[in-house]
């Protein structure tokens, strides 16, 4: 049997819409074994009563990549799926399928593939590199697509830093937060969200975080998705008021991400406090950067 522990993501981290993601430490686990025949699909947690449990399964067809992939062809399978990771969230829970199951798949076929041909199935089935690579490698990943292939840098964030989730009680399909973007940009816009990658990255690379209220702003798709997320003024408010460093959207939402000084111990009461007035129910958690990216172990 093999265990593949997989990490959630926020990806764009503002301004780097598509390139930029971040893992963090809430997972899902994957327990995954050959079988004589069949397919049997147990999940626990979170989107355990929307989840397939058939062939249709996102953890089951990208093992199915995989196993294409090297030509492998096992008889039966039979898989847990423990799961923590909101669902339709923003914070990767498609990509730590698509990891998962291709991790998975890869180990029980006897580790044919390496990192960068995992990478690039992973891409090949999600469509970006922002949730998947970090998802994989662990830190926070700067990727692009250049041609056929993946690049992409690992950075360590910088010391002294956590990160608060605030997670509606919705939820934020990708393809509805993507309707919304405009087809043109302003070149205005362009520029201001350039000049705001590059602090960022550079924030993260120099291990400086004072910039990081101005770094993580962004024109490219935050403007047009905020009008899916009650609140969201006065989250971004409150988040300053309390010392944020720096406040995004995660992926296309609807959760919403701050960097935090790790000595503010009073972020999340206040926080909870403060949306305890909306209609809908918000949860705040503290979380912290998952530095190795996936796990796998035989069990």
């Amino acid at each position: 049997m093999v265990r593949v522990k997989v990490p959630a993501t926020t990806a764009n981290i503002g301004p780097g819409f598509d390139c930029l993601g971040i893992a963090i430490d809430i997972y899902n686990t994957i327990e995954v074994e050959e079988c004589d025949e069949g397919l049997y699909i147990e999940v626990v947690g979170q989107g355990c009563h929307e989840v397939p449990r058939d062939h249709t399964n996102l953890v089951y067809s990208s093992m199915q990549k995989v196993f294409d992939e090297v030509c492998y062809r096992p008889k039966g399978i039979r898989m847990t799926l423990t799961n923590d990771i909101p669902v339709a969230r923003g914070l990767g829970s498609s990509a730590a399928c698509i990891v998962g199951g291709m991790v998975a798949a890869n180990a029980l076929s006897g580790f044919r593939l390496g990192l960068h041909e995992l990478m690039k199935l992973a891409v090949q089935v999600d469509g970006h590199p922002d949730n998947v690579v970090p998802a994989l490698v662990g830190g926070m990943a700067a990727a692009c697509l250049e041609g056929d292939e993946v690049l992409y840098v690992k950075m360590d964030p910088p010391p002294g830093i956590k990160l608060a989730v605030m997670i509606p009680d919705f939820e934020l399909s990708t393809s509805k937060a993507r309707q919304v973007l405009p087809d043109a940009i302003p070149l205005k816009d362009v520029v201001f969200n350039i000049s705001r990658t590059a602090i960022l990255v550079a924030s993260f690379l120099t291990g400086r975080s004072e910039m990081l209220a101005v770094a993580t702003q962004d024109r490219l798709h935050q403007p047009y998705r905020k009008a899916l997320i009650p609140h969201w003024d006065d989250i971004f408010f409150y988040a300053g008021k309390w010392g944020a460093k720096g406040v995004f959207l995660s992926g296309a939402g609807p959760t919403i991400v701050a960097i935090l000084d790790e000595g503010n111990v009073t972020f999340i009461d206040k926080m909870k406090e403060a949306v305890s007035a909306f209609p809908e129910r918000w949860e705040i958690r503290m979380v912290d950067f998952c530095r190795s990216g996936v796990e796998v172990s035989h069990i």
